[in-house]
């Protein structure tokens, strides 16, 4: 009984720390615009985009078992559904998320086709050969995609009644994007897609046994991962303005894939950490080296992993279980501590000799 009060007592605290840390956090989000400079509002806001896309990258590479270098391809995608929209038919900016997010849940289905049949290296080699002609095709495109030259479209503007700034607007739209793009990545994480997805990367065959469909479950871990890359994108093209195909080569997959490796696989806080890395890192690899900042960069990447090789989300992790451990660890070698030595009897004086006088006897006479 006693076991069962401790652990709800334990489940309970969980809780309330993570409420108190989510109250936190969104308090330093929802304030930081205020604070920061506007270019420093606009880095925030690219973290938040960028996050949405490595959490679909998260579901397809760190929950579902698969590997993708053509992640960038599914943003590039999104990208320009929103750009034309908005460019060709001058729609809302709201009324393209849920057309960008549609196209790309197909495109991934589609593609989720090779993912039944190829694994590893070769299912790599397939994706990055997706994200290595998307921008050819994109610049033959001219009609529609504004070829080489790109599409330059308008970018998110406050309402009056906000009496916000244009970066200070842009950054909570994201934000709110942000948040519930994240929400439905955990729910789905909790749910039966989620367990299978789980089951599936675990043992392929112990999942079948149980009745998971792989064909199915594969497809649909490239259909969401391409959804959330496609909202990222659509959300980009509000942010930036401006779409082009050298924006989306191969590299962007490459670096999304790292800031994911970075930020921790199978975690809910590595896509944030992950999208940090991505954003900042460069500008550091540049100020440090503008000669050669993608050689600084991967040196970056490679101490990053020398110390947290789980990501930096396994590291927090491992830093909050040994601070956890310290406090019981401490209790637990006072209560194992060895007893002090019993301090020694009193020597018992030396016996007095046969011949002593009692104390208090009459002196002897020497006739005696």
């Amino acid at each position: 009984m006693s076991t069962i009060v401790a652990t709800l007592g334990t489940d309970r605290a969980r809780r309330l720390r993570a409420a108190l840390t989510a109250l936190l956090l969104a308090a330093v989000a929802v304030g930081a615009p205020f604070y920061f400079a506007p270019f420093q509002v606009f880095q925030l806001t690219m973290v938040l985009l960028y996050a949405v896309a490595l959490a679909g990258l998260n579901l397809l590479v760190g929950f579902g078992g698969q590997i993708s270098l053509g992640h960038g391809a599914f943003f590039a995608a999104g990208a320009y559904t929103a750009a034309v929209m908005l460019d060709r038919y001058d729609t809302g900016h709201l009324a393209t998320l849920p057309v960008a997010a549609a196209g790309c849940f197909l495109l991934g289905l589609g593609f989720g086709v090779p993912a039944l049949r190829l694994r590893g290296l070769y299912l790599a080699l397939v994706t990055l050969a997706f994200a290595v002609f998307l921008p050819p095709l994109l610049k033959r495109l001219e009609p529609v995609t504004g070829g080489s030259m790109g599409l330059t479209v308008d970018k998110l503007q406050p309402p009056a009644w906000s009496g916000l700034a244009e970066d200070q607007w842009t950054y909570f739209v994201v934000l709110a994007v942000t948040a519930v793009a994240l929400l439905l990545a955990r729910n789905l994480l909790r749910s039966r897609i989620g367990r299978a997805l789980l089951a599936v990367r675990d043992n392929e065959s112990a999942a079948e046994v149980m009745g998971v469909r792989l064909s199915l479950h594969k497809t649909l871990a490239f259909a969401w991962s391409a959804l959330f890359a496609g909202v990222s994108g659509c959300v980009y093209t509000w942010v930036i303005g401006f779409v082009s195909p050298d924006s989306f080569s191969f590299v962007l997959s490459i670096t999304l894939l790292a800031g994911l490796v970075v930020g921790g696989l199978a975690s809910l806080y590595g896509p944030l950490l992950g999208a940090a890395f991505v954003m900042y890192v460069p500008s550091v690899a540049q100020d440090i080296s503008e000669a050669a900042p993608g050689v600084v960069f991967g040196l970056l990447i490679i101490a990053v992993m020398f110390v947290a090789p789980t990501g930096l989300a396994g590291l927090a992790a491992r830093v909050r279980s040994a601070a956890a451990r310290r406090p019981s660890r401490t209790a637990r070698d006072a209560d194992q501590a060895p007893d002090p030595e019993p301090s020694a009897p009193p020597t018992p004086a030396d016996p007095a000799p046969a011949d002593a006088e009692p104390v208090g006897a009459p002196p002897r006479t020497e006739k005696e």
